[in-house]
């Protein structure tokens, strides 16, 4: 939902400051109950043609949350559907109720759906391919609908919340046996999630281990240095900027985890 009603038109889509130009955000995140889910890497059966769009859909449609199967959706070819392989369609729903973008991802986590549709700022693109002079479409129709019931009964709001987080075990005390491993193995293992972590994911990763290893500097069992600087390493591997690296992990050193995070920050 745009934040200032005002300011639609000739600004950039974001959902937080950029440090780096001083552009404010322009959108916020907001529950709603249209949803369009990007349907990819489902295998087109031998014999079901790309224009047929209503086959195409049920066999995605089968993957998806018992609540979707008997729903009225809006079909909508993709501008790849027909070219690469697969049904590469655009499934348009109305829900029973308003739903976060948090909770979709829970709901939909391992059906065949681009989940990047569910962020705050991501665009859906809806336009047909535009073909070069002489070429035709492949598809005589590129809408469809599937009858059905009107709205898809959308989980309550409890049966999609996130679980609680899982208590993290006592810190083993400075000089005791086995504390040095522990902590170094602590240290070892956020590295390699920082250095995994993908596109999207890096700067919420790098905080979150952060704050994780700080609780470890608070009981003297690894100094700031250490963590700084393997956390810098891996966070430059995966890609991101060394100095927003050192900004992150200063921060987290003042607010090791259990601190709740202000209002301000940014994952």
């Amino acid at each position: 939902m745009p934040i200032d009603p005002e300011r639609q038109w000739g600004v950039r889509r974001l959902a937080f400051l950029d440090k780096e130009t001083g552009d404010q955000p322009t959108l916020r995140e907001a529950a709603h109950r249209w949803l369009a889910l990007d349907v990819d890497g489902v295998a087109r059966p031998e014999g079901v043609p790309a224009e047929d769009l209503a086959l195409c859909a049920a066999e995605a449609i089968q993957r998806l949350p018992g609540a979707f199967h008997a729903a009225r959706c809006v079909i909508q070819a993709s501008a790849s559907h027909g070219i690469k392989s697969g049904c590469r369609m655009r499934l348009w729903y109305w829900l029973d109720r308003a739903a976060t973008d948090a909770e979709l991802k829970r709901w939909l986590r391992g059906a065949p759906v681009d989940p990047s549709v569910f962020r705050t700022v991501q665009p859906i693109y809806t336009a047909a391919p535009v073909f070069a002079t002489g070429v035709a479409d492949h598809l005589p129709l590129r809408l469809a609908v599937r009858d059905g019931c009107p709205v898809v009964a959308v989980p309550s709001p409890a049966a999609l919340a996130p679980p609680p987080p899982r208590p993290r075990p006592p810190l083993p005390i400075p000089g005791s046996p086995g504390s040095g491993g522990y902590a170094f193995a602590a240290l070892t293992n956020a590295a390699a999630r920082v250095h995994r972590a993908g596109i999207g994911q890096r700067h919420e990763t790098i905080l979150r281990e952060a704050c994780g290893l700080a609780r470890f500097v608070s009981a003297g069992l690894l100094s700031a240095q250490d963590v700084a600087g393997t956390l810098r390493g891996a966070g430059v591997g995966a890609g991101k900027p060394e100095d927003e690296i050192d900004s992150i992990i200063a921060w987290a050193m003042d607010h090791p985890s259990g601190a709740a995070l202000p209002a301000g920050v940014a994952l």
